[in-house]
Parts: C-alpha cells; structure tokens; sequence
C-alpha cells in the first residue's frame, strides 16, 4: 500500500502528462497485454483467442508477473510473452520492473487485467504509456464480493490513472461505479463470448466413451480450474445428497485441474464416492467431454462472465449455477437453467435433483440455452467490442 501511495504522492498529475507513443512492427500499434498468469484459466484462454482473431493488424506483447506455464504455446510463435517471474518473484518493487520493461516496449497500450496485475497501472503510467485499459474479469477466493477495503481504497486511488475500466459483466461495472467510487464515465462492459461452432450439440456417445461413464447415466459435470472460489467441495456434497431414481444412475465428473487437487481426491475417497464421482484432471477435449454431460453445473462463490458456462449453453446443456457475479446475466432461471445461492448445498442438491428426475426438462433447457448463446454471446460480438475499445484508445494517441 505504501508504494503505491508514494508514487501517486510523487506524481499527481501524471495521468495527464505528455507521453511518448510507442508503434509496432510495420508501424502497427502496439498493445501490451498483462494477464496473471500463464497457466490455463478462463481469463487467460480469452486472452489467447482475443490476440489471435486481431491478427497482424496490431503487435501483440503478453506480459505476467508470474512464471513461465503452458498458456505460452497457445500465443504462437510471432507473439513476444514476458514472464516476469521467472527472473523475480512479484514484490512491492513490481510496479517499477513492469514501468522499466514498459519503456524498453514503447507500447500504445496496455491493458492490465484483475487485482493480480494492478501494478501494471502504475509500471504504464510511470513510462508515459499514452492509454492504460484496466479490465475487471472476476475475484478471487480471498475476495469473492470485492469487500476487502485495501483493494477498493488502491483502486480508487489508481483511478485517475486508468484511461479506461472495462469489465465482462455489469455486475463488474456497477461494483466498480457504487462501491469502489471510478466515476461512471470511465466504465464500460464488454461480454466474453464463445465460439459456437467449436462448442455445439454433436456425438453424444463420443462424449461418453471418453469420459468412461456409462450411455445410460444421467451424467452432472462441470469444467473450471480446482481453486477454492469454485466451491467444488460443496459441489461433491450436493451431489452426493441426490436421491436418485433406482435403475438411473447419476454421475458427477469434474474436469480441470489446480491448488483443490488433492483435498479433492482426499474428500472422494473419505466418502467412498469413487463410483460415483470422477475427477479427470485438465484435459484438452473439452467440447467432447462437454457433449458427454446431460447437466452442466457451476457452484463458484464468485464469479465474473465465466467463460465455462458460456461454453455448455453453446453445447447445449441447461445449466445449474450460483447467483453471483455475472451468473444471472448468463443463465435465465427456469428457461435455460437454474440459479441457487452460494454454498447452500440443500438448495443446490434439489437443483440438480429436478433435472435428473426429468431428463425432457433438461433437454427443454438446453435448447433454449444453445439458442441464446448464439444470439447474445458469440465471440463475434465480443471481439466487435474489443476491436471498439481499442479503436476509440488509439485515437486518444493520435489526436493534438
């Protein structure tokens, strides 16, 4: 905390000071993309698609505080990634290292994203980078409200920093506005969208020979990184109160993988549940094994836009999912799924409940699910709106 208020202390003006514009190769502008990190999450694959459907019209550089990790492969070979941590840890020096490597970059651009990369606002401004995007993509587990007054005060305090705040979700955008005070003309949303071609209806059967569950199984699934904020635990425990239909088997299969992993595999087997309950590690057949579910469901505590959910309405799936962050915004309660409060495992244990007792209900839900992601989620849409919000930026550095 004390950095960042020495540095706002030192230069209180420096949101509107003169700054050197940086190009790309070819002349092309030069956007700087910092994301925490380099390991597969729902942010991160955005990211990766958002670069790659820009294409050569704008010099990509990502940049993490963290280490190196897998993600690095999905950018392609002609897009330069800086992973700080592996050369230093993230420190309270980090705004400073980033501000040096911003110079050495000369970008147009950068956009920071989440608590995790607030630094990068500071590193931005301190080389006189002409436009600074902070996005809001979701919280973390020690924060899944945005409550916590340290990160509201520091927030507030870089406001005038920040060019502009985009968010994937208007809940995002109001907390910002009502809660953390960022005037509201610096505030837009955009929507993540999905690619509903990838992510559609198909071999059904397919689906289940590579999740190894039985055709007749009423099969509950979910996708997501094992991190506390996902409430797997309560998941399990959901699912393992179902009362099911004797001779309709249910199954559960959680696919992804993360810090839970263990505690996980621990809870599965202190409940004798390994017939029952299959955790499948990361795998990178999602749009097969999303076709293998017959529900999809998603108990965080927290959310933004989650890209997981996104993904089975394009499938086809009804979706059960917990009333917070942008949830609601995604599922339509009783037309394309259901919503429950967080951690209430009775509730959320009678959600999954009605769709295993009424499977053409599921299938009703799952249609109507399809039908509005093509309508108000395409990746097309989403990448419309970047290309916007990078557009008006760019005219900021060119205008006298």
């Amino acid at each position: 905390m004390q950095v960042y208020e020495s540095v706002l202390e030192l230069s209180p003006n420096i949101a509107d000071s003169e700054a050197f514009v940086g190009t790309g190769r070819a002349g092309r502008p030069r956007i700087v993309q910092v994301i925490p990190s380099l390991r597969v999450g729902g942010l991160e694959k955005v990211v990766v698609r958002l670069v790659a459907a820009l294409g050569d019209g704008v010099d990509h550089v990502v940049v993490t505080p963290g280490r190196d990790g897998p993600l690095r492969a999905g950018f392609g070979p002609d897009v330069r990634v800086v992973p700080m941590g592996e050369s230093h840890p993230p420190d309270k020096w980090n705004a400073l290292r980033m501000a040096q490597l911003f110079r050495s970059l000369a970008p147009d651009i950068v956009h920071t994203r989440n608590w995790t990369c607030i630094d990068a606002v500071i590193g931005a401004r301190l080389a006189r980078v002409p436009v600074v995007i902070q996005g809001e993509h979701g919280r973390d587990a020690l924060d899944p409200e945005g409550r916590n007054p340290v990160r509201r005060r520091v927030r507030r305090l870089l406001g005038p920093l920040v060019t502009e705040f985009v968010t994937v979700s208007r809940d995002l955008a109001r907390w910002l506005v009502e809660d953390v005070g960022i005037p509201a003309r610096k505030v837009s949303s955009i929507c993540n969208g999905v690619d509903t071609e990838r992510f559609r209806p198909g071999d059904r059967a397919a689906g289940r020979r590579a999740l190894g569950v039985s055709p007749d199984a009423f099969v509950v699934g979910t996708v997501s990184r094992l991190d506390p904020v996902k409430d797997h635990v309560g998941l399990i425990r959901a699912f393992l109160d179902l009362e099911v239909t004797e001779g309709r088997p249910a199954r559960l299969v959680i696919v992804g993988d993360g810090p839970m992993q263990r505690e996980l595999e621990a809870l599965v087997k202190e409940l004798g549940a390994g017939e029952r309950v299959r955790l499948c590690g990361e795998r990178d057949d999602v749009p097969e094994v999303l076709r293998g579910l017959d529900l999809f469901v998603l108990p965080s505590v927290g959310e933004g836009i989650s890209n997981a959910i996104l993904e089975a309405m394009a499938t086809g799936l009804p979706v059960v999912a917990t009333r917070v962050g942008g949830n609601p915004e995604l599922v339509a309660d009783g037309v394309t799924g259901a919503l429950v409060e967080a951690r209430a495992t009775p509730a959320l244990s009678s959600a999954i409940a009605r769709y295993v007792h009424d499977p053409a209900l599921a299938r009703r839900h799952g249609e109507a699910a399809r039908a509005r992601a093509l309508r108000e989620f395409s990746f097309a849409r989403m990448l419309a709106g970047y290309r916007d919000l990078y557009r008006r930026s760019l005219e900021r550095t060119t205008r006298p």
